[in-house]
């Protein structure tokens, strides 16, 4: 029995001699870092936390809800960039470890410093502080990233997660 035209099997062809190599329409994407304000590069590294607060405390002047930031830092621990991750109440700011190392990541920060407000004006850091700097540690160790810091400002104290010994 031979077939005829109209019960031969042709394959079908996956993609068109004009078309992409990958056979599915797929969304791609490019992920890139975009410098929204340039501004001067400081070349010395941060060895402390009052540097490190001192730098950081211009950022938070005059706020009346909780802003969180991280800054990252490269091999020396010279200061690469901010990074506004949250934006919160006047008691809370909701953070991500996704959110926080994007940016980090991004930058191509070998470590890298935490620090939000109180608008309060009382650093004591809340149990939500702790857990939360615990959790953000523990995902840069695994990442490779490390967390120098996590500092509480407020307008004329700062508390250091660091200096006192990481109580999380």
């Amino acid at each position: 029995m031979t077939p005829d035209a109209s019960t031969t099997l042709k394959p079908k062809r996956l993609l068109k001699a004009h078309g992409p190599a990958w056979p599915y329409r797929v969304p791609r994407y490019r992920v890139t870092l975009v410098c929204e304000q340039s501004g001067t590069r400081s070349t010395e590294p941060i060895q402390s936390s009052i540097e490190a607060a001192g730098f950081l405390q211009p950022c938070f002047e005059g706020l009346d809800r909780e802003h969180f930031i991280v800054c990252g830092l490269d091999a020396k621990h010279g200061v690469i960039g901010l990074n506004l991750v949250s934006v919160g109440s006047l008691t809370l700011a909701i953070v991500h470890p996704r959110e926080v190392f994007k940016a980090l990541i991004l930058m191509n920060a070998a470590a890298w410093l935490c620090a939000h407000n109180h608008p309060s004006g009382d650093v004591t850091p809340s149990q939500e502080d702790r857990l939360l700097t615990k959790r953000l540690r523990d995902a840069g160790e695994l990442m490779g990233i490390t967390l120098l810091d996590h500092l509480i400002l407020a307008e004329t104290s700062c508390y250091s997660f660091a200096d006192q010994g990481w109580p999380c």
